[in-house]
């Protein structure tokens, strides 16, 4: 298995910014075992149907994927538990005030080690899109994409 550096891992949740207008974004530690961290580390792990809730003034991920290590033996992770989600007071008010109100969530947006080797997770208030509002952005992206092939021709 080759050890990636720990600036390459950058692990986007793509579903996230299509489906939901991001409202608010906050930076959060995550609380992870021995062998989890080193999945992550190793670029396995996955935000794909992920989402965050505040249970008892505390902020929890649910359905993070993060694959047992390989070298792992008994002591290996369950890969689709819960994890708890280090933020201040202030910031949990806001996700739970926010996360109250009708049309409302709270998403992982891209999970990213730090400079210090820590594990981190951007999550996002978010409001749901319509329809319209995703063809909206695909044409923005195709146009985007357009753009930048004919500045390099």
């Amino acid at each position: 298995m080759k050890l990636q550096n720990a600036k390459d891992i950058n692990i986007k949740n793509k579903r996230a910014t299509f489906d939901y207008h991001i409202v608010e974004k906050f930076t959060a530690g995550i609380v992870l075992t021995g062998t989890e961290i080193k999945s992550i580390r190793l670029g396995k792990a996955s935000l794909v149907d992920t989402y965050c809730y505040v249970n008892n003034g505390e902020v929890w991920v649910k359905n993070m994927n993060v694959s047992e290590y390989f070298y792992g033996t008994y002591n290996n992770h369950e890969s689709r538990r819960e994890r708890k989600l280090l933020l201040t007071r202030k910031e949990i008010r806001r996700l739970d005030s926010a996360s109250k109100d009708a049309g409302t969530t709270i998403v992982p947006i891209r999970l990213f080690i730090n400079e210090r080797g820590l594990a981190k997770l951007v999550i996002g208030i978010a409001r749901g899109k319509k329809d319209y509002d995703k063809r909206e952005t695909i044409k923005e992206r195709d146009a985007k994409r357009q753009l930048s092939r004919a500045m390099y021709k």
